[in-house]
């Protein structure tokens, strides 16, 4: 059975979840940890168990390793786009937690980097995993809410000191755009719903709090390719419990978070049916299914097949916050897509 070495690199909160999650797999076994401090990486693997891991504060020197095939790259937003190219040239198959980077550009040489090398990557999209996104999915593909004509989908939660990673995600320089960092998980949902590339976006923004340098609350309307429309509010100044919010309306039902409406599927129906599924209800990184994301990438490695959220795809998610952002820059003028590359 072919074993496939994983280096990690940052070891952040949602390290532990890779770790864990490669731990899991059969087919994969964390080999190294990567840290620009090597007491930080033993204290990771320490803590999971890893008795044979090696740590590294040089990265490149991880990237030299001949029983590495995976990196993860776990780090601070503004580190992601030049580790991943890295990684590529080195011919690793990549894990990229979301954002894939804070600047177009950057993610258009990552892409490049990629293609050049022949490397297989996935995106941290893990929602894709969740049972509510896995219960609509199959809604739409068995025609049972029909084709989607409008959608909404929320990112709200109030980001503060408490918060693992607010320290360089309260400036635009290190942490990117809000509808980059957690926003883009409402974008990527709308993509995947819709099933549809967009074609036209108009955005508002406005910054209602003194610690971010960036806007904190944003909101867009999005028109896709077959005349489809959604709408995404991202905000960080929101006095409340973390919320996702989704609701899809296709031509033959409704479906708003777990509650269903369909006469065509349920004759009779008189109240909004329930659906006994977990809702991405958290931001807390331990409640979301890695697991699964894992287990898909390594399947997609081992047996050569397309990932569902490579970098090719994730880019199509970014493409529509960079017109978004663009927008709202420019006081809400429309922004034609595809960008110009």
């Amino acid at each position: 059975m072919e074993i496939l070495g994983v280096g990690i690199v940052g070891t952040g909160w949602v390290s532990d979840e890779y770790i864990r999650s490669f731990s899991m797999n059969s087919h994969t076994e964390v080999r190294a940890i990567c840290s620009r401090s090597k007491e930080k990486a033993e204290q990771k693997a320490h803590q999971h168990g890893l008795e044979h891991c090696r740590v590294y504060d040089d990265y490149a020197e991880m990237l030299k390793s001949d029983d590495i095939q995976i990196v993860c790259v776990l780090t601070p937003n503004f580190m992601h786009a030049q580790q991943a190219i890295m990684a590529a040239e080195a011919k690793k198959h990549i894990v990229i937690e979301k954002p894939i980077a804070i600047d177009w550009h950057d993610m258009l040489r990552m892409q490049k980097a990629v293609h050049d090398n022949g490397v297989k990557t996935i995106v941290g999209f893990v929602l894709r995993w969740n049972p509510l996104f896995k219960t609509a999915k199959e809604l739409i593909a068995r025609d049972i809410i029909g084709k989607p004509f409008y959608a909404e989908v929320d990112y709200l939660h109030r980001i503060n000191e408490t918060y693992h990673c607010y320290d360089w995600s309260k400036t635009h320089e290190t942490g990117g755009s809000i509808l980059q960092v957690g926003g883009c998980h409402a974008v990527d949902g709308l993509r995947w719903f819709m099933q549809q590339e967009a074609v036209e976006v108009v955005a508002l923004s406005g910054r209602y709090r003194d610690d971010f340098e960036q806007d904190t609350t944003i909101a867009f309307i999005a028109r896709f390719a077959n005349g489809s429309m959604g709408k995404v509010c991202c905000s960080y100044d929101v006095m409340c419990p973390y919320i996702y919010n989704l609701k899809l309306y296709g031509d033959k039902g409704t479906l708003i978070n777990d509650s269903f409406w369909s006469k065509d599927a349920f004759p009779g129906q008189q109240d909004w049916i329930h659906l006994p599924v977990q809702t991405p209800d958290s931001g807390d990184v331990s409640h979301h299914p890695f697991p699964e994301e894992v287990n898909h990438f390594v399947d997609c490695i081992l047996n050569n097949t397309p990932c569902i959220v490579d970098l090719d795809d994730a880019i199509k998610t970014f493409e529509i916050i960079e017109a978004a952002d663009r927008s709202a820059r420019s006081g809400g003028m429309p922004v034609k897509l595809p960008l110009e590359k």
